[in-house]
């Protein structure tokens, strides 16, 4: 494709103005009701988002904060993991998942992936487990919308004694097994605006079954206060605003509809590409996933770095999640790890791109992708 060539159409990983385009006026009269009565910090839009939130999500505790970088934090401080504790999780994920571990003093331990699903191995996780013992809670990643498999980590966790906190910041309204819901100790949620329920700016959420960290969880966000200028802890400054409360309020209405255009788009990609016997592995859940949002929908291919560059010459939004393994990156050198060490992980990442997903996809663009995909290839 020369500099001259016209490019067809112009097909964006996420576009945040087609999507909020139908909500604009409600958003933006919520937004005023806002500044009207200048209840900016904990108003009543925050609880009334907490208590939608824990019904969508099926849990009796929801407890929001100013990101999910943050409910990460506040999760292993509520649970009481400490400096000097280890944490075992994935490092295939965003960053925020093993930097909450050190942000609190522990000690990321990583465990490979399953190659189909991208979440943790729990047969490599009982592995570690065995191996290195002494290990206080287990972050198991539903990466791009699905669940990781829950039921054997939580028979390890329970064999180990250790705290499990889900990333859920991804995944908010996925099912496992049928049931929507938790099924470790804490979960943390993100609002990022490009996820499927983002607001316009950061925001996270906690969620939890037992009443005593919900508390836990509501004071740490407050510097540890239960009650204002008593201080039972040390806490942290992490509220979520009110202003993002009542777009969140908003937004959580078409939230289903938001996933079900993914999943209609999931599956039209499916049914464009498989059928052309492409050297692209194209994602399905597993049978335990009966409910995948995709956050993202990943293929993968041997070619990615050309696959993407020809994608973005033909105005197609793409992106790589995550090109560089936790355990790999500098900041991380002094845990001892070394290339090779978890090749699921590492394969992954030289391999994977994200294209567009998002429910304002037309099928025409849809199939331009999947056109241009194949062009590549023939």
């Amino acid at each position: 494709m020369t500099a001259a060539t016209t490019v067809e159409r112009t097909v964006p990983l996420v576009d945040l103005r087609a999507l909020h385009q139908p909500v604009r006026d409600e958003v933006l009269a919520e937004i005023a009701r806002v500044v009207d009565s200048n209840a900016f910090i904990m108003g009543s839009d925050v609880s009334a988002l907490e208590k939608s939130i824990a019904q969508y999500c099926q849990v009796p505790y929801a407890v929001s904060c100013a990101s999910g970088s943050d409910a990460l934090v506040l999760a292993l401080m509520a649970a009481g993991v400490k400096h000097g504790d280890r944490v075992a999780t994935t490092p295939f994920t965003f960053f925020a998942t093993a930097g909450a571990i050190v942000n609190v003093g522990a000690r990321p331990v990583f465990v490979d992936i399953q190659p189909d699903t991208y979440n943790v191995d729990a047969k490599k996780l009982g592995e570690t487990l065995r191996k290195q013992g002494n290990i206080k809670a287990i972050i198991p990643v539903h990466l791009f919308g699905a669940y990781a498999d829950m039921d054997p980590i939580m028979a390890l966790a329970r064999k180990h004694d250790c705290v499990v906190i889900e990333d859920a910041a991804q995944s908010i309204g996925n099912e496992y097994k049928g049931q929507r819901g938790l099924f470790g100790d804490i979960g943390c949620i993100s609002f990022f605006p490009t996820k499927n329920l983002g607001c316009f700016g950061d925001g996270g959420m906690t969620i939890a079954k037992e009443e005593p960290i919900a508390q836990k969880l509501s004071a740490l966000r407050m510097h540890g206060a239960a009650r204002k200028y008593y201080h039972d802890c040390v806490g942290v400054n992490s509220r979520l605003d009110t202003l993002q409360a009542a777009i969140l309020l908003v937004k959580l209405k078409y939230l289903d509809a938001e996933t079900a255009g993914r999943q209609k788009n999931a599956d039209l990609y499916r049914s464009l590409l498989a059928p052309a016997g492409l050297p692209v592995t194209l994602p399905y859940p597993a049978e335990y996933q009966t409910r995948c949002i995709y956050n993202q929908f990943v293929i993968r291919s041997p070619r990615r770095d050309e696959l993407k560059a020809w994608l973005n010459e033909n105005g197609i939004g793409t992106e790589i999640y995550y090109p560089l393994p936790l355990h790999r990156q500098a900041c991380f050198a002094d845990l001892g790890y070394k290339e090779g060490d978890f090749p699921e992980s590492e394969r992954a990442a030289s391999e994977v791109l994200a294209l567009p997903i998002h429910s304002a996809l037309s099928n025409d663009d849809i199939e331009y992708v999947c056109r241009k995909v194949k062009a590549f290839y023939n």
